[in-house]
């Protein structure tokens, strides 16, 4: 896991965005980095890498028998 700098985070929030302490917690870290300014543009996912996740991925498919509703 990627460690987050929280203190800075903290004081940007906190200090540089006058966010109270309520408002800092509830945003994610990317609406937080969003916020400052500091996102890059990332590309939509395309068909065939959607086609490459769903095989590797495949929806598990429902029995009758293996207990789960439907």
């Amino acid at each position: 896991m990627i460690g987050l700098d929280w203190q800075g985070l903290m004081r940007a929030g906190l200090h540089g965005l006058r966010l109270t302490p309520a408002q800092f917690w509830a945003l994610t870290p990317f609406e937080l980095q969003t916020m400052l300014g500091q996102t890059q543009a990332v590309a939509p996912m395309g068909r065939n890498r959607l086609a490459e996740l769903e095989q590797a991925y495949p929806d598990a498919s429902f029995g009758e028998n293996d207990g789960r509703r439907r």
